[in-house]
């Protein structure tokens, strides 16, 4: 199985925004020059010309409009001048989200657009440079197929000094890779001379060698004008402006550094950023859980108990299964786990172990708050733990959370072919195995693991049918099922990775060589493994995307950083086929799938608090509060590509309707009330900014706001059970009956009538943004206070001249603009020619100003004229074919009481889960409060309704009393804003008008009504009529 990968936009735009910044750089395949070929030198090949970078023709004042152009509009703070020696562009990407994917993608842009091909790729550590080099290797054919040639890599090595020739003399793209050590050693040229201390290998880079024909490798590499790319600066560069490493860098002549991180130092001519908060938003990397273990209490003369999980099942009261001592036959204590009822007496049970004598008995189980409370007082939460915890037993309990929570995750997700892995670190390799009389045995750790697998799979085997989930499980043995990733000496025995002071991980490349060897291996359901141990020196070499549960087997507080700690699960899964879980996939369900769980050995509330508090540390640059000073100097652009500068008494007016709309509160917080109209589109800031309304809402989509990097406690989330008299009720059954038909449509309509109203809309509505340059002239008379220099306010723009551009960042590129037309808006060649060829020529001539974004809106339009056809013409017919019922039991669905989720008494599941918090949510809440409704359902996505713009799925199906309103059974879509059949606009709207003639199809004499609702109220209205 290969992963494979895709198109991202976010990753399209980060090299783009590169290339952009070199905008007017001419296009140069390459500068030849006479190479210097050496002396005698037999055995090796030279040539007489070297190929390296063409020089920058741009000046400082150049690129530093292009980079203020961006940052513009991209929300970043404008740059005054280009900042540092030399070029230096900054670029952050949140870990998991595809740094590596991304910046080889730029590679091959900045070489299409202006012919560089000489690149040199500098990382922190060997287990980075391994992995960016299996990147390269794995991303080849993917580039390939994209950009018809193939970049020559390798990895530096000061002993194969011919590789550094070819990179000189070939004239083709490549790419070399070294890590900051080989610049601490290597490139230290005042201290790797001869006669000098030093590395007798490392002084091969700076010293004349017979075998190089009497040349100096740096002086060969110099020559080529590399492009450099330095991936983690903050580690590779370090702090010290004159350490070796920036000594190094120079040494390169570097014609410019791109420089990407998720956590810079320092940041010079930022032209992308995707932080921490904006890759969570947007889905790009998991949703992080943590599940906590909280000792309570800590002296050795308290029983020793742990709450491992509070059981509720339908027809039972609820149950703890907790861990408790008890003494055996023999006389020997040990430790047992069982699940236990009210009444539950623990000295009695422990072998009258005198540490339970005072009153340890299950008084109460709570099973909604997640408690158990002991006659003698004491409450445990679950995951909690009392009495003296030995290491051991710590241990033991976080393994067995990491096979629980592996379990229940597989067990989702096996169905949908996605393999899960759970990972562990520890810092001894005997804790995992040991080595006695050359015998391989099992460390406490394996032995631990094998111990509690088996326990874990009796208990869940027994509550599995014959399917191929349990099949699957009992094809391996606990043995067979994890395995170790180690440092290995000459005889193959596992050992401790050693790490260099200074430095973070082990540089031991054969063990990151394993990791990388078997990454795309572990994916697959054939290879049994699916728990991993690993030293935790050797952590950075971990990004297998399948990962779902990490687990540190050490005491991590306060002493490891918890994004480190996280960082090697975030990337988002990927299935048999090698096929990545997005949002282009999953659609909003991103999160369902892709959930990481850290097993830690504190509590929840350390670990979360600690870990937000890191987000938080590197998103500070976000302005925290709102006032009117965020506005202020602002440039926002128009639909029609209009530039509309914030004027101090604009933004005055913006902070006002802010205020008016109850957006933000005393404090310069957005509400929730912000949050809610934002998400059901009905936000609003007043007619006077509503041309600008995009730009503002870009601008507080940069306020920092802490309740979006919320962490999820693991033990909170609960799982929707269906309850099957729900859906048995006669009033739920007789409303399951009239709409659980399929239908099909036929759509009728004047082909040559859409191409005219295509040519009009068109003509009409499209405005391309024309590329150019535009230099403005400002002055700083006064500084009035500080805030407004950090704002970049104190500097009034004068004037402004724009240059028109010659050619667009895309000149050169082949554009297939019926093929891409056709592809958009699923028509066929013939109409796209005849709607192009119908529009006015300077409606056309948009394309040359900027092909991406006419073909972009060109498509839209056209969609949304091809809705208004079709939704005039379209007719639905009822067929033979139904729903099944498994629709509402084939997912699992998850939700946070009181967050996106309530309970319910009403509804086919014991947990209603929305998809908003504002509207969905008080909709469900109101379902559930009102007595004329007497069941209800969030239809499940397995229900929808085919029309030509795609699925669609309505929100809710509600059964009333009947006799208390007109229409007893009502298909409900909740909306923000008021909706009405006699005024669609666009291919959303024709979705509503599609469903409502589907049901009206289905229904017999009006037995079923659709309609769209803002609220119950709205709903009440329709269903009285």
């Amino acid at each position: 199985m290969k992963i494979k990968y895709k198109h991202q936009g976010f990753q399209v735009e980060a090299a783009r925004n590169v290339v952009r910044a070199f905008q007017g750089q001419p296009y140069n395949d390459s500068v030849d020059y006479i190479m210097d070929m050496g002396k005698g030198t037999p055995n090796l090949l030279f040539t007489d010309k070297g190929f390296g970078n063409a020089p920058l023709m741009l000046s400082r004042n150049d690129l530093a409009e292009n980079v203020r152009t961006i940052q513009r509009e991209q929300g970043l703070k404008p740059i005054n001048h280009l900042e540092g020696e030399g070029v230096h562009l900054t670029i952050e990407m949140e870990t998991g989200t595809g740094k590596t994917y991304t910046y080889i993608k730029t590679m091959y842009e900045l070489n299409k657009h202006y012919g560089w091909s000489k690149f040199i790729i500098v990382v922190p550590s060997v287990a980075i440079r391994e992995g960016v080099y299996k990147s390269f290797e794995t991303m080849q054919d993917h580039f390939a197929n994209e950009y018809g040639k193939r970049m020559q890599y390798f990895i530096y090595n000061s002993k194969q000094l011919t590789k550094i020739d070819n990179f000189a003399s070939d004239n083709n793209l490549h790419a070399m890779i070294t890590n900051m050590q080989a610049f601490n050693s290597s490139l230290n040229e005042d201290k790797n001379q001869a006669g000098r201390s030093g590395d007798a290998a490392a002084r091969i880079i700076f010293s004349k060698r017979d075998e190089f024909g009497s040349r100096r490798p740096i002086d060969i590499l110099a020559k080529t004008n590399p492009v450099m790319i330095i991936d983690e600066p903050q580690s590779v560069l370090g702090a010290n402006a004159q350490n070796a490493t920036r000594k190094g860098i120079k040494l390169f002549n570097p014609l410019a550094l791109l420089l990407y991180s998720a956590t810079h130092r320092e940041v010079r001519n930022m032209v992308y950023r995707l932080d921490a908060i904006d890759a969570y938003n947007k889905r790009l990397v998991k949703k992080i859980e943590v599940k906590g273990i909280r000792q309570v209490g800590s002296t050795a003369t308290n029983g020793f108990i742990y709450l491992d999980e509070i059981v509720v099942s339908k027809d039972k009261n609820p149950q703890a299964r907790i861990t408790f001592d008890l003494m055996g036959n023999t006389g020997n204590v040990r430790q047992a786990t069982k699940l236990v009822n009210e009444g539950f007496d623990l000295y009695k049970q422990s072998g009258e172990l005198a540490q339970y004598g005072d009153n340890y008995v299950v008084e109460r189980i709570d099973g909604r708050a997640g408690t158990v409370t002991l006659l003698n007082g004491i409450v445990l939460y679950e995951g909690d733990s009392q009495g003296e915890v030995t290491e051991d037993m710590m241990r033991r309990i976080q393994i067995r959370e990491t096979i629980k929570t592996h379990l229940e995750r597989e067990r989702v997700l096996f169905a949908k072919g996605i393999k899960v892995l759970s990972l562990f670190f520890i810092d001894h390799v005997e804790s995992y195995r040991t080595y006695n009389n050359d015998d391989n045995g099992k460390g406490r750790f394996a032995e631990m693991f094998e111990d509690e697998y088996q326990r874990a799979l009796q208990a869940l085997l027994p509550t599995c049918a014959n399917d191929a989930y349990s099949r699957y499980l009992s094809r391996f043995t606990a043995e067979q099922v994890h395995n170790g990733y180690f440092s290995k000496d000459k005889k193959g025995k596992f050992i401790d990775s050693n790490v260099k002071r200074g430095e973070t991980g082990s540089s031991d490349e054969s063990a990151y060589d394993l990791i990388m060897k078997d990454k795309e291996r572990l994916l697959s359901f054939d290879e049994p493994t699916r728990f991993i141990f690993s030293h935790s020196a050797l952590k950075e070499g971990w990004d297998n995307p399948n990962v779902f549960q990490i687990c540190t087997l050490k005491n991590s507080a306060n002493e490891t950083n918890k994004r480190q700690e996280v960082g090697r699960g975030m990337r988002l899964c990927v299935n048999k086929d090698g096929e990545r879980q997005d949002a282009e996939v999953l659609g909003n369900a991103v999160f369902d799938t892709n959930v990481l769980t850290v097993v830690a050995s504190e509590s929840y509330e350390e670990f979360s608090k600690q870990l937000q508090h890191e987000i938080a540390d590197v998103v500070s640059d976000r302005p925290a509060t709102i006032d009117q000073t965020l506005f202020e100097g602002n440039v926002y652009e128009t639909a029609e590509g209009k530039k509309v500068k914030v004027t101090a008494d604009d933004a005055r007016k913006i902070y006002n309707q802010l205020i008016k709309r109850d957006y933000v509160d005393d404090d310069g917080k957005l509400t929730d009330t912000y949050f809610d109209a934002k998400e059901t589109a009905t936000i609003s800031f007043g007619d006077q900014f509503e041309e600008i309304k995009n730009g503002i809402l870009q601008t507080l989509d940069c306020v920092f706001n802490p309740k979006s990097i919320t962490i999820d406690n693991a033990r909170k989330p609960k799982e929707a059970n269906f309850q099957e008299e729900q859906f048995k009720k006669k009033q739920f059954q007789e409303l399951w009956k009239r709409i659980n038909v399929k239908t099909y449509y036929k759509v009728d309509f004047e082909t040559a009538d859409l191409i005219r109203k295509a040519i009009d809309a068109i003509d009409k509505h499209l405005s391309v943004t024309e590329i150019r340059l535009v230099v403005e002239e400002g002055r700083m008379d006064e500084i009035h206070d500080k805030q407004s220099l950090e704002t970049g306010t104190a500097m009034v723009q004068e004037k402004a001249r724009s240059y028109h551009m010659g050619e667009t960042v895309g000149s050169g590129v082949a554009y297939d603009l019926i093929g891409k037309l056709v592809a958009a808006t699923g028509l066929t060649r013939k109409t796209i020619v005849d709607i192009l060829k119908g529009i006015k020529p300077e409606t056309f001539h948009q394309f040359k100003m900027n092909p991406e974004e006419f073909i972009r809106k060109v498509g839209n339009i056209i969609n949304d004229e091809k809705a208004m056809a079709v939704v005039q013409k379209i007719c639905y017919e009822r067929t033979n074919n139904t729903y099944d019922v498994d629709i509402f039991t084939k997912d699992t669905l998850r939700g946070k009481i009181g967050i996106n989720a309530i309970e319910s008494c009403k509804s086919l599941y014991d947990l209603v889960v929305v998809d908003s918090e504002g509207v969905e949510k008080r909709f469900a809440e109101a379902l559930e409060t009102h007595d004329e409704v007497v069941v209800y359902t969030k239809l499940p996505r397995g229900f929808y309704i085919n029309t030509p713009m795609g699925h669609y799925n309505p929100d809710w199906a509600i059964a009333f009393n009947e006799g208390e309103v007109k229409h007893i059974y009502f298909i409900a879509e909740t909306k923000g804003n008021e909706w009405q059949r006699s005024q669609l606009r666009g291919a959303e709207d024709a979705k509503l008008e599609c469903a409502a003639r589907h049901f009206e199809a289905i229904s017999k004499s009006d037995n079923v009504v659709y309609g769209v609702a803002k609220d119950y109220q709205t709903l009440y209205d329709k269903v009285m009529k």
